[in-house]
């Protein structure tokens, strides 16, 4: 369990990384850029923020419902394993 804790930590490092190295790249091309109006570049950096904030949420939301699935399922198997251990009791007595 503490291996696959340290595994998606490091995952999650490298995806930080990933994501700061996407904006700092970015920012070097529009800084760079000396054929496109600054309000272009502007409105490049806000829509690359706004789906940076949209992924995240989709993500988020499709963790969410994958855990409450997962949190059904457990209960699903708890309350079947509980009647099978009370069928395989009454027959005994």
């Amino acid at each position: 369990m503490k291996t696959q804790r340290a595994d998606n930590n490091l995952i999650q490092t490298l995806n930080l990384g990933g994501v700061v190295a996407a904006y700092v790249l970015l920012a070097i091309s529009l800084w760079l850029s000396t054929e496109v109006p600054l309000a272009t570049k502007g409105y490049w950096g806000m829509g690359v923020l706004l789906l940076t904030l949209s992924l995240v949420n989709v993500v988020k939301y499709r963790f969410d419902a994958q855990a409450s699935i997962d949190r059904i399922k457990q209960l699903e198997d708890a309350h079947n394993e509980r009647l099978l251990a009370e069928f395989v009791t009454d027959k005994k007595a």
